[in-house]
């Protein structure tokens, strides 16, 4: 049985740190495992988390939600945990090309150097993008989320990081109250809004700390990165399962 379950984002936040800080925290979740679990939440591709995994970068969690919630994989196998990955592959219905064509010759945006199965990825300029563009995205069927003033990305409609953390832990049977999420960027929000316990690193992008002045779910930690997902484990009175006497970090 879980006494923690730790869902968080991972650039700018889980991967934020010095080495010392990393080992520390790191290896204590590797020796925790039957009771804390470990759910990542980016926007990175299901292959370069693993990638990360296997290299050592990261400790290999129990479940990566990627691709901004479009993927949901077991940490272990990766392979994708079906009854809830193809409701999702269901409502995107391919719609990988047919935005790229409505999208085609609109200004303000150029696609990434990615293709991943279930979004589509652009760069943003915020000074060229037009709401009539973004409009057209909501009329076609779908949802976008933009980013740090650059990212924009299109997903299925009803699927987010947020909604997707809340199906897996629903299929998981993991009580809510013992979840908590963290975050720094405005793709981050959809899990702040879940009403889950959250904590906002401190070096979150300005437009995220407006928005989670309208929620009395998140803490805005004081430490930016790991130390703020940390400070967020501490504030919500669940750092006694990592505590050492000899422990600095």
């Amino acid at each position: 049985m879980y006494k923690l379950t730790i869902a968080t984002d991972l650039d700018g936040t889980f991967l934020e740190g010095n080495g010392q800080t990393k080992n520390f925290f790191y290896n204590k979740l590797l020796h925790l495992r039957e009771e804390v679990l470990l759910i990542y939440v980016t926007g990175r591709p299901i292959d370069t988390v693993k990638q990360f995994c296997l290299k050592g970068y990261l400790p290999k969690p129990h479940f990566v939600i990627g691709d901004h919630g479009t993927h949901i994989v077991d940490g272990e196998s990766f392979y994708p945990v079906e009854s809830l990955q193809n409701p999702i592959i269901q409502k995107w219905n391919n719609g990988n090309s047919l935005l790229k064509e409505l999208l085609r010759d609109e200004m303000g945006i150029q696609l990434q150097p990615i293709d991943p199965p279930y979004r589509v990825a652009y760069y943003y300029d915020s000074d060229l993008l037009k709401t009539p563009t973004l409009e057209k995205i909501i009329n076609a069927g779908f949802d976008f989320v933009q980013s740090c003033d650059m990212y924009l990305d299109i997903l299925p409609k009803g699927v987010s990081k947020g909604s997707s953390l809340l199906n897996l832990i629903k299929h998981l049977n993991v009580n809510p109250e013992i979840v908590i999420t963290s975050g720094d960027s405005l793709n981050d929000l959809s899990l702040f809004q879940t009403g889950l316990k959250s904590t906002a690193v401190s070096n979150s992008e300005p437009k995220l700390l407006e928005e989670i002045k309208k929620l009395n779910n998140v803490y805005l930690s004081a430490f930016p990165g790991l130390l703020g997902v940390i400070d967020g484990i501490q504030f919500y009175e669940k750092f006694q399962l990592f505590q050492e006497p000899a422990a600095q970090f």
